[in-house]
């Protein structure tokens, strides 16, 4: 970025001048390309009660991209998610937005330019569907500008992208564990973000439910140049939809780049401790990971009984 060319944070999401107390206009319309944004990780530790669990991390978001952060449980992924979005602050190092450090910007700007959907939300007692996901335009109101028709079409949209319309007038705590996952999903697509960071978004959700919000994070980041983070634990699913993979180990970085670079069977077994055939997709020709497993090797290394002598052995058990 040159000298003169402004930092999206510095003009609002439609795209004119933004005076230094003025909140951001209603954000692009829909279907409006985003301009990029660098979110980056300089030697970033985090910690819990003096306990580290993120260890020097240098990550540089690819922007415009779908990253994913794929590891074992307890390596610190979730954690990197947190620091990113300013939910945690840094114990060493830093988190840059566009070449500022994040915790020097104001809360609301970053709120316009960085959604952050945690593993487990929760929703104000009694709050029905339709405000839970209108809550998402709160980063572009201000005390010059109040609710209006963009913002009312940005909610309609959001819900029918997820399928949520029906739901609309119920209470969220009525709803199912995948039915409310949609609904937080919605309020972040409401929220148009430039960078969207999601902890698990298919959490609770049946298999056709987990590719269909996929899919739509997908053409977020192709039709609008949405910067994609997530977390997921579905190695075949973060291998398919990414156009980054990000491996981590004991809270550092283990390996990162494409998928068809980073993972393979060493991969695998030095981050999960699992062997594994990686082997083409069959559909999309991605990385897909097929676990061996002690049981199948097992039953892989034993010979060949055929059906007849199977049968044989058991008369001869019975006599």
């Amino acid at each position: 970025m040159t000298g003169t060319t402004a930092s999206p944070l510095d003009r609002p999401l439609g795209g004119g001048p933004a005076g230094p107390d003025e909140a951001s206009d209603a954000g692009p319309a829909s279907g409006a390309f985003h301009a990029p944004v660098r979110l980056v990780a300089r030697g970033l530790e985090l910690a819990y009660d003096q306990r580290t669990v993120v260890h020097g991390v240098d990550l540089a978001v690819p922007p415009g991209r779908v990253t994913v952060i794929v590891g074992a449980n307890g390596c610190g992924k979730s954690t990197l998610l947190r620091g990113l979005g300013r939910l945690l602050t840094p114990a060493a190092g830093r988190v840059e937005l566009d070449g500022r450090d994040l915790r020097s910007v104001r809360p609301r700007e970053v709120a316009a330019v960085l959604g952050l959907l945690p593993q487990q939300p929760l929703a104000p007692e009694g709050i029905t569907v339709a405000d839970l996901v209108g809550r998402g335009r709160h980063p572009h109101q201000g005390a010059f500008r109040r609710w209006s028709a963009a913002d009312s079409d940005a909610v309609a949209e959001a819900l029918a992208l997820t399928d949520t319309h029906e739901l609309a007038a119920r209470r969220v705590e009525e709803l199912s564990g995948g039915q409310r996952q949609r609904v937080w999903v919605a309020m972040m697509l409401a929220q148009d973000p430039r960078i969207m960071l999601l902890d698990e978004p298919t959490t609770y959700l049946d298999i056709a439910h987990q590719v269909d919000v996929l899919d739509l994070l997908a053409e977020l980041n192709e039709q609008r140049g949405t910067t994609v983070v997530m977390v997921l634990h579905e190695l075949n699913l973060a291998a398919r939809y990414a156009d980054h993979l990000v491996v981590m180990h004991e809270g550092r970085l283990l390996c990162e780049g494409s998928p068809a670079d980073v993972l393979d069977a060493d991969c695998v077994e030095r981050a999960f401790g699992l062997r594994a055939q990686v082997v083409p997709d069959p559909i999309t020709g991605s990385p897909m990971v097929v676990p061996v497993g002690r049981r199948a090797a097992a039953r892989a290394a034993r010979p060949a009984i055929h059906p007849g002598e199977r049968s044989e052995v058991r008369v001869a058990d019975r006599a």
